[in-house]
């Protein structure tokens, strides 16, 4: 391999590379130049500095250079197209060109090629720190954001699924309205229903989606412990406390903070928190100098609050301190129509985990899943399919793979309208289904076993699997390939 150009104890010297500091390429033909930068840069960073255009592209491959200061005249390559190359190879390298005073217009050139700025070769100390330390910052800055990127990720996929139910299209509408004004909002609804998916999507969507979202669950931490974990401590405050601690509301200073399940929150730490918001400031346990924070508030809950208030057991100045904006998210039986949608999106990410590939769903599996309840709402449909992908074979999620407990009917709303006989026997109907499918499930589905069970007569049986409509599930398990042993006629 050929080295020319490369200053070798300055590359190949273990000692000199220190991997706690940004590394800084000088690239000059002048020996001068590169060892008056060194000097000026060695405190803070660690530099390697080459002498041609060609030996610079080398270290790029070998060494992770945050900066490089690139002279525009060198005697091999001509600096614009060493730039071209790292930026081709390297995007989140910053280059700053060397440049004579006549070559000023070849530097501007060069910074819509993609350098970061340029400095003359009469230079000065402060001039380079300066420089150099704003590169270092915007790359840390640019790091820290893709981090944070990456968490609301996980939370909320750019594919939001909003549905195509009116009720969700309201709550997306108001979502839309209101995420760029920073007030107080409250969001209702059951337990499943995707309050804090909500709640991300108001903070991505807001003025401030780089700031930090934090998400503080207040009915799973206990009483001892919160008052600590939401304004943070000083040293000294309370045995255990040996060093300071910043609370949830610091940590979320200038961006989000989701209080979930507020109605768990006792009277004395709501009248801090109600302080907090009025004056926009809070005190660490321990401390005595208030400290300023600019925080929204998102606030969540499955109780309903107004009641709470009428009781006492929550402070009604409080409660319209948070619901200046009041979202409420409809439970799924209210919202039935976005269940194919929410299954095809499930079933896309689950598959992905497992790395299967799931990707339909029977008509006669979806009219169970239309039929149910759910009590969980969005949380136990995830869940639901998530079961399903991990444990079937094949792509197709059929009727038979649909757990027996989905098959009652406990929507109240399928009950409408029956009356004396008519509601008895629908009662007793699905009760003799859902125990004829439990019989077929423990003997893997065959017929005559279950019959016997049963102590039914074959005919009686099959009489039974017409009318109650099993037939279909027995179907779907010979299209899956199991045995079904044939009915005597």
């Amino acid at each position: 391999m050929d080295f020319q150009g490369i200053e070798m104890e300055e590359v190949f010297n273990p000692s000199v590379i220190s991997p706690a500091k940004p590394v800084v390429l000088v690239v000059d033909d002048d020996e001068g130049i590169r060892d008056t930068l060194e000097a000026i840069l060695t405190k803070d960073y660690t530099v390697i500095k080459a002498k041609d255009g060609r030996a610079a592209l080398r270290l790029i491959d070998e060494k992770e250079v945050q900066v490089m200061l690139l002279d525009i005249r060198l005697p091999d390559i001509n600096g614009l197209d060493v730039l071209k190359r790292v930026k081709e190879r390297y995007d989140d390298i910053e280059v700053a060109m060397i440049t004579a005073i006549k070559e000023i217009d070849t530097a501007v050139k060069a910074m819509k090629l993609g350098a970061y700025d340029y400095i003359t070769k009469e230079f000065d100390y402060d001039e380079v720190v300066n420089l150099v330390r704003h590169i270092i910052e915007k790359q840390n800055l640019t790091k820290e954001l893709i981090y944070l990127q990456s968490e609301m990720d996980q939370y909320v996929p750019h594919d939001f699924i909003m549905g195509k139910s009116l009720k969700m299209r309201q709550v997306y509408d108001v979502v839309q309205k209101i995420a760029k004004v920073p007030a107080n909002v409250l969001i209702t609804g059951e337990t499943g229903t995707g309050k804090e998916v909500i709640a991300r999507l108001i903070h991505r969507e807001s003025n401030t989606p780089q700031g930090p979202f934090v998400a503080v669950n207040l009915a799973s931490i206990p009483y001892d412990l919160l008052e600590s974990t939401l304004f943070g401590h000083e040293r000294g405050a309370f045995t255990g406390a040996y060093r300071r601690r910043h609370g949830k509301f610091e940590l979320a200073n200038g961006g989000t903070l989701f209080l979930d399940e507020i109605s768990e929150l006792k009277y004395d730490l709501q009248v801090k928190i109600l302080r907090s918001i009025q004056e926009g400031e809070i005190e660490r346990v321990g401390g005595n100098r208030p400290i300023n924070i600019n925080v929204r508030i998102i606030a969540a809950t499955n109780a309903d609050l107004e009641q709470a208030v009428k009781k006492g057991t929550f402070r009604e100045d409080l409660y319209y301190r948070l619901n200046v904006i009041p979202i409420k998210i409809p439970p799924l039986r209210e919202r039935a129509v976005d269940i194919p949608e929410l299954i095809t999106f499930f079933l896309a990410k689950y598959s992905k985990r497992f790395n299967k590939k799931v990707t339909k769903v029977t008509n006669p599996a979806l009219k169970v899943l239309f039929s149910y309840h759910w009590p969980g709402n969005v949380r136990e449909l995830e869940n639901l399919i998530e079961r399903l992908v991990a444990t079937i074979e094949g792509d197709t999620i059929g009727e038979s793979h649909i757990p027996i407990d989905y098959y009652f009917p406990d929507n109240e709303s399928s009950w409408d309208g029956l009356k004396g006989e008519d509601f008895l026997k629908k009662a007793c109907d699905t009760f003799e289904r859902n125990f004829i499918l439990k019989a077929l499930e423990r003997v893997k589905w065959n017929r005559k076993e279950a019959a016997k069970n049963l102590g039914l007569p074959r005919s009686t049986f099959k009489y039974k699997l017409l009318k109650l409509n099993i037939y279909d599930f027995l179907h779907e398990k010979k299209e899956d390939g199991e045995e079904e042993e044939e009915d005597e006629e």
